[in-house]
């Protein structure tokens, strides 16, 4: 890949508040059904049949939109516990139709989701070159600290140190605080940063 390119697309300037208005904020109740579906799916005592049980209660009680609903499911379809990635590869199909069905302000957003949930089976399956473009689509449609770190990560996992740190630093000095704030939190807590976890904050 070319890095100057991607550089470009993950450090190209946007007016932060026209951006955010595109976007509407995930609702009150699909926040707090997702954190319940991740701590049942991060429980070892808890089955991947009682996970997607729930994941599919939640839906039907109206606490997840069409896309979240499919979204949860790839989560699951991907995670430890099932590790079945062309399921996980089938709900992500299923989220994009969702998403472009739904429309509306949360498009962008839906959609960065899809290509978050690609890049990580690419990413889990070795393809890293794969993983890198749709880390970096998924922040070009939703710049948030998530799909950054992401980007990282797959450049690390390439070999190309150098490169991760380079676009680090060219971030800490380009994009929002809030977004470089939340980015340094994750850094500091995720192992797959590890490696950028001495590099100094400005």
């Amino acid at each position: 890949m070319d890095y100057e390119q991607l550089f470009e697309r993950i450090l190209r300037r946007v007016d932060d508040d026209a951006y955010l208005a595109t976007i509407s904020p995930m609702s009150p109740a699909q926040r707090v059904a997702l954190q319940e579906i991740e701590q049942l799916r991060k429980n070892p005592s808890v089955s991947a049949e009682r996970v997607r049980a729930k994941i599919d209660a939640l839906y039907a009680e109206g606490s997840l939109s069409r896309p979240t609903y499919f979204s949860a499911l790839h989560v699951l379809a991907a995670s430890p516990k099932v590790k079945d990635y062309a399921e996980a590869a089938r709900h992500a199909a299923s989220q994009e139709m969702a998403a472009l069905e739904e429309g509306g302000p949360r498009l962008p957003a839906n959609l960065a989701s899809v290509d978050r949930h690609r890049g990580v089976l690419a990413f889990l399956n070795g393809h890293f070159d794969v993983a890198l473009d749709y880390f970096s689509r998924a922040f070009e449609r939703e710049h948030n600290a998530m799909n950054l770190a992401n980007v990282l990560a797959t450049l690390l996992r390439l070999g190309d140190e150098a490169e991760a740190r380079d676009l680090l630093r060219q971030v800490r000095s380009s994009l929002a605080p809030g977004l470089v704030n939340e980015l340094n939190a994750r850094i500091a807590r995720d192992p797959d940063l590890q490696l950028l976890q001495g590099d100094d904050l400005p």
